[in-house]
């Protein structure tokens, strides 16, 4: 399986923060907010990654991330040149994906997901999709997803303005190898999107898609907008200093897959004299 990592969008909610950066380069807490997300993808067992941004800020991440081998892991990287949608990122990366099948991340999506290495062994299969769900207090501003009692998959909708469950939809998806296909049928939304609803419709229209509830243990930080971005600041300082761990540690996924072997870990540790490279040298101890 590969990875996407979509890293694009004007960021225009946090305005004059992003008017001369890219949202995924600001730092959350210790960290530039696309560690985040990298490391959920290298977390599920994925080291082929492809980085889609704007053409703007290409070289900025590519100075930050440069090709991967350094975490074991090989990043390329693609052009979204105008934001037309989410699901536009599956036909801008179908050469990267050829045969695969493929997970998709948002890069101002931070995860704390200890249980993930287990959801993916039970859930994630490699037919159909399997999305997320998580519950919240503001699902008008997600995509949602209505279950049945028994939990079946009734609906899915884009950000309704009335909606008929408190389960949104995080911005971590897994797809097949016919997603391309389904990316390349939908149509524009009215807002001019190719929608990620849609292409997760069509799974359900033909019985393919599989839902997870994120359980109690787990967060998901959509930092999207100023007060959001603060508190995704607050909960990961707060998890770390209380726990002694770090979220979204590219460098200790990298070595737990086994991605690197403790000499590349203790050369990387070597990269960073703070706090931070003195946690990447305590994994060595555990």
């Amino acid at each position: 399986m590969k990875g996407i990592l979509l890293a694009g969008g004007a960021g225009t909610r946090l305005y004059p923060l992003t008017t001369s950066v890219s949202k995924q380069l600001l730092p959350v807490y210790d960290k530039p907010m696309i560690y985040y997300p990298l490391s959920t993808l290298i977390a599920s067992g994925i080291n082929e990654i492809l980085i889609i941004t704007t053409p703007d800020d290409l070289a900025s991440f590519k100075k930050l991330l440069k090709d991967g081998s350094q975490w074991g892991c090989k990043l390329d990287y693609e052009v979204q040149n105008n934001p037309n949608g989410i699901a536009e990122s599956f036909i801008i990366a179908e050469s990267f994906i050829k045969n695969d099948n493929v997970a998709l991340i948002l890069g101002d999506n931070i995860f704390y997901f200890p249980s993930l290495g287990n959801v993916k062994k039970k859930s994630i299969t490699n037919l159909g999709a399997t999305i997320f769900a998580y519950h919240v207090s503001d699902p008008e501003r997600y995509g949602v997803v209505e279950f049945s009692k028994r939990g079946r998959v009734l609906s899915i909708n884009e950000k309704p303005k009335k909606p008929k469950s408190n389960f949104a939809i995080p911005g971590f998806y897994f797809f097949d190898n016919n997603v391309v296909e389904f990316a390349k049928k939908i149509k524009p939304s009215p807002r001019g999107e190719l929608e990620i609803t849609d292409i997760i419709q069509m799974y359900h229209k033909n019985e393919m898609l599989s839902v997870v509830k994120m359980d109690k243990g787990t967060a998901w930080l959509d930092t999207g907008t100023v007060n959001s971005l603060m508190e995704a600041s607050q909960f990961v300082q707060v998890l770390e200093n209380r726990q002694g761990l770090k979220v979204g540690c590219v460098e200790e996924q990298a070595y737990l897959m086994k991605y690197i072997d403790e000499n590349k870990l203790r050369l990387l540790s070597s990269s960073f004299n703070n706090n931070y490279g003195k946690y990447i040298k305590s994994i060595l101890d555990e």
